[in-house]
This record gives structure tokens, C-alpha cells and sequence, in this order.
């Protein structure tokens, strides 16, 4: 009887019955690799960290006019919630008054939780910042309110409720979560140079999204907020709307936002695969669609803290996130944006497993550019620094391609690129698996080297190669004579085919220029014109002509 009493009253919706995505929270990123908060911080009483959720229901105002945020992730259990703090929020700016509240201190400390509610209701209205002299009053005292916000997060000693973290993250959302304007995404690639020059755009509204941004900081990193119930704000939507801000024109935001995200992955671990998953997208987006996003650095600087904390021996979902991933991204033009960040993420991988070395390099030689210099440059760099990390066995692999490919560079006729790759042998560890394996390099490289010494425009570069030339010389003299002597061998047969080529242009030439008067078939014969075919589409003979 009782039980079909109690069955018959009305229940409250539970909270727990939001979906959470479960991860394999096992892999540990770096999460204290920079405990400072967000750069330009507003105050340094608290070190910031972190994200907040807020793709719950929420109310905008663009142009005056009062708008509806929703969010479906957590539609079904917070809309009881929201809706009334959204009617409130229209209230204010219906009725024409957006008028300050009192100050955390001026109010007993029985009202301050109802004051922190009230103060960030007022704070879901957002104003157009586009033109500076509207709701100038509304807006300085909005500023003051999130700035008071900010100190009140900072001071809390106890645990965040459920209706706090709803209203944080409701708020965060409102203020932050936007479409950025189309030219931003426009497919239309400037220029490596004109990319350097241009002015970086700042966003007008930044003096409040400043202090939301502080806000989610405080919120995420204070030890009040629990990483258990948050979650349900802080969810996989609130995640991939954060992600989608890194696309932003203005550094600050961008900054802001990976300090944030990199909170988010250390304090909620079940997260974390989600997270590297909906970054592994953005880079696929990216690398074969678009070959356009701000925050491709920033990403890369986050997931080289977390390559840094995974734990050994190495997850197969982490060598294919290296294989398809990061080392494509050494495909767009623009990789001159994030290369130091891209080159640190693959050092990584090497140094957590030496055996990884020689996918890398062959990686890397796949994308080798063609007719980029300074793109060429950049690749010597780093393929020096995984080299450094690099075990004999890995090297023996993959020794023979690399080394196809720097004797191309040795040759360059760009002075630097030429230069780059003679530095390699200043590094002691890359000079000493070179010497050991000298009897299948040096004969490879050997041409290149001559030939510079010979004929290379550049004073600096034949200096260069003739101190690497010595080394080997010095390593090794009966390889080096046996190398020489073989060059030499080949230059004279090289010398001799290019003479038979001259020499059977010429009588084809005498053969035409003697029958051009007439209309007569012209006979040549097979073993001039098999001559002539065989040698003008040799290897050797395209080279030398």
C-alpha cells in the first residue's frame, strides 16, 4: 500500500542519468607541465588550469537582441533548471534595467551563494561589442561583475554544487561558444610570406572573454570543483566546443584556450580518449580538406605534454595517431607555423620507443619537399634531432634512403640547404653511426661530395664538404681511395657517353639537314638511331644533359 503511494508522487529528474563516455582513462598526460594559469591573467592569488562545461540552455543577446543557447547533451536534465534563469536574464534587459549588484562583501555571507547566482544570470546577457559606444555603462558593469566572480571562485572553501557548476558552465557557454565569421574558414591559402606580414586580428570583445576565460580557469582548477559530478557539465559537447574556438584569429584566446583544455584533460581522466580522438580529427580536417586552422600550435603544444606522460610500452592507438596524424602534418605548405611544435611531438615518440625510429624518418621522406628551401631546412632540423635519438639497429633500416636524400641535398644549389646538411656531421652521435656504417653511406654519398668540391657556387658549402670529406679520409682510407677511384672510373665512362650522345646527334642532324630539300623518306639506320634512343633516355645522360 505504501509503496504504491509513494509511487504515485511526482519524481525529480535524475541527474545521473546523463550518458557519460567511458575512456581508457589509463594513459596519464602531463597535466602539471605548466601550473601557472592562462596567459594575461587577471590575478595571480590562484594558479588557473583547466575548462568548464557549458553547452547546457542559456541566453545571448547579439545587437540587443535576447537569444536562446541549448544544448541536447544536457537538455533533458537541466531544462527545468535554465529556463527560469534564462526568463530572468531576458527580464533585465525587457524591462530596460541592467543595473550593478552589490559587492561580495557587502552582503552577510549567508547571501553570497544567492548573490554568486544572481551575478552570473546577469552575466549570461552579452553585448555588441562591435560598435564601442553602445552599452557603454551595461558593459563596464558586466566586467565588474565577472571580474568579482572571478575573486569569488578563487576564495570558495567549500565543495561546488551541482547548480553552481550548471550556472558556470551555462554562462561560459553563452559568452564564449560562437561561429566564427566565414573569411575565417575561407579555403583560399595566402601566402607563406604574406601569412608572416599579416596583422593578427583582434577580437573587440576580448576584454570580457578575458575575464569568462580567467573564470573557467579558476573553476577547473580550484580543488572545490569535483571532477566526478563536473563531468556531467564539463561533458564531450562542452569539449568539442572548446575545440572549435582554437580555430580563433585572436593568440590571447587561442592561448587561453590550451592552458584550459590541458586542464581538462589531467582532471577528468574519462575524457581523455575522447579528447585525443576529436584533436586526431581536427588534424584530418585539416591536413586533407582544408590546410587552414589558427590553432594547429597550440594543439600540437598540448599533445606534446600528453606524448610526454603515456605510459610504457606504447598503446597501438598511439603509434597509429603518430603514423596517420603527426606525421602528415609535414604535408601542408604552411607547416612553417607549427613545425618546432610538430618536431617535438615526434622526438617524443622516438625517445619513448626507439624502435619508432626508423618510421619516422622514412615519414619524413615521404613528404620530403621538392622545390621548398626553406620547408628543406626545416626537415634537416628535425631530422637531425630524431637522429640524435636513434639506436644503431633503427638506423641500419633506413640508412640507405636517408642518405639518397641528403646527397641530393648536399648538392643543392641553395647555399643553406647544402650548408643544413653538411651540419650533420657536427653532431658526435650522428657522426658515429655514420662511421659505423661507412662502407654503404660513404659510396652513396660520395658523388655529392665531390661534385661540390668541384663545382659548388658557394664558398662556405665547398669548406664544409671538404672537412666532411676528411673525415671519412680519416676514417677509412682504403674505402675512401676504393670510393675515389670508382668516381673516377665513372666520370670517364660518364665522359665517353656524352661524347657517342654528341656524336650521334651530329649525324642525325648531317641526315636531316642532307635530305631537307627533298620529300624523301629518310632512312637511318638501327644501330645509329638504337644508339641515339639508349643514351638520350638513360639515367645518366638525362642527367648530363
Amino acid at each position: 500500500m505504501i509503496k504504491q503511494i509513494l509511487g504515485k508522487l511526482p519524481r525529480k529528474p535524475s541527474k545521473s542519468s546523463q550518458n557519460d563516455s567511458n575512456g581508457d582513462g589509463g594513459v596519464s598526460g602531463n597535466s602539471s607541465s605548466n601550473p601557472s594559469q592562462g596567459p594575461n591573467s587577471l590575478n595571480n592569488s590562484k594558479p588557473g588550469s583547466a575548462s568548464s562545461k557549458s553547452s547546457n540552455s542559456g541566453s545571448r543577446l547579439n545587437n540587443g537582441t535576447l537569444n536562446s543557447y541549448s544544448s541536447s547533451s544536457n537538455k533533458s536534465n537541466q531544462g527545468k533548471k535554465t529556463a527560469p534563469i534564462a526568463s530572468q536574464a531576458g527580464s533585465i534587459l525587457a524591462s530596460g534595467v541592467y543595473e550593478a549588484l552589490p559587492g561580495f562583501r557587502d552582503v552577510p555571507s549567508s547571501e553570497k551563494q544567492n548573490l554568486f547566482h544572481r551575478k552570473l544570470n546577469m552575466c549570461c546577457v552579452v553585448f555588441d561589442f562591435s560598435d564601442p559606444s553602445k552599452n557603454h555603462r551595461e558593459k563596464d558593469i558586466k566586467r565588474q561583475a565577472l571580474s568579482e566572480l572571478v575573486d569569488y571562485i578563487s576564495s570558495v572553501t567549500s565543495k561546488f554544487n551541482e547548480v553552481a557548476m550548471q550556472d558556470i558552465t551555462r554562462m561560459v557557454a553563452v559568452n564564449l561558444f560562437r561561429t566564427f565569421p566565414p573569411p575565417n574558414h575561407d579555403n583560399k591559402l595566402l601566402e607563406m610570406n604574406d601569412l608572416e606580414d599579416e596583422e593578427p586580428a583582434l577580437d573587440p570583445a576580448w576584454p570580457h572573454h578575458q575575464i569568462v576565460y580567467e573564470l573557467l580557469l579558476r573553476f577547473v582548477a580550484s580543488p572545490e570543483t569535483d571532477a566526478k559530478l563536473a563531468k556531467r557539465y564539463i561533458d564531450h559537447s562542452f569539449v568539442l566546443k572548446l575545440l572549435d574556438l582554437f580555430d580563433s584569429d585572436d593568440q590571447r584566446e587561442r592561448e587561453y584556450l590550451k592552458t584550459i583544455l590541458h586542464r581538462i584533460y589531467g582532471k577528468f581522466m574519462v575524457h581523455r580518449p575522447f579528447i585525443r580522438k576529436a584533436i586526431n580529427n581536427i588534424f584530418y580536417w585539416f591536413i586533407f580538406e582544408t590546410e587552414k586552422h589558427n590553432g594547429i600550435a597550440e594543439l600540437l603544444e598540448i599533445l606534446g605534454s600528453i606524448i610526454n606522460g603515456f605510459a610504457l610500452p606504447l598503446k597501438e592507438e598511439h603509434k597509429l595517431f603518430l603514423v596517420r596524424a603527426l606525421i602528415p602534418l609535414h604535408k601542408p605548405k604552411c607547416v612553417f607555423m607549427y613545425h618546432q611544435q610538430l618536431s617535438y611531438c615526434i622526438t617524443q615518440f622516438v625517445e619513448k620507443d626507439f624502435k619508432l625510429a626508423d618510421t619516422v624518418i622514412r615519414g619524413l621522406l615521404k613528404y620530403w619537399p621538392v622545390t621548398n628551401s626553406s620547408k628543406e631546412v626545416m626537415f634537416l632540423g628535425e631530422l637531425e634531432e630524431v637522429l640524435e635519438a636513434t639506436q644503431a639497429a633503427e638506423f641500419q633500416r633506413c640508412m640507405v634512403p636517408l642518405f639518397r636524400q641528403i646527397a641530393r641535398c648536399l648538392n643543392s644549389s641553395h647555399f643553406q640547404v647544402a650548408e643544413r646538411a653538411l651540419f650533420l656531421w657536427n653532431n658526435d652521435h650522428i657522426r658515429n653511426l655514420i662511421n659505423q656504417n661507412c662502407i654503404v653511406i660513404l659510396p652513396i654519398i660520395f658523388p655529392a661530395l665531390e661534385g661540390n668540391i668541384s663545382g659548388h657556387w658557394n664558398q662556405a658549402v665547398q669548406s664544409l664538404t671538404l672537412n666532411v670529406r676528411k673525415i671519412f679520409s680519416d676514417a677509412d682510407q682504403s674505402l675512401f681511395d676504393e670510393c675515389l677511384v670508382k668516381f673516377q672510373e665513372d666520370e670517364v665512362k660518364e665522359k665517353e657517353m656524352q661524347e657517342k650522345r654528341e656524336l650521334t646527334w651530329k649525324q642525325l642532324e648531317d641526315v636531316a639537314a642532307s635530305t631537307s630539300v627533298s620529300d624523301e623518306v629518310v632512312l637511318v639506320s638501327r644501330f645509329v638511331s638504337s644508339i641515339a634512343i639508349a643514351t638520350s633516355t638513360s639515367p645518366k645522360a638525362m642527367a648530363g644533359s
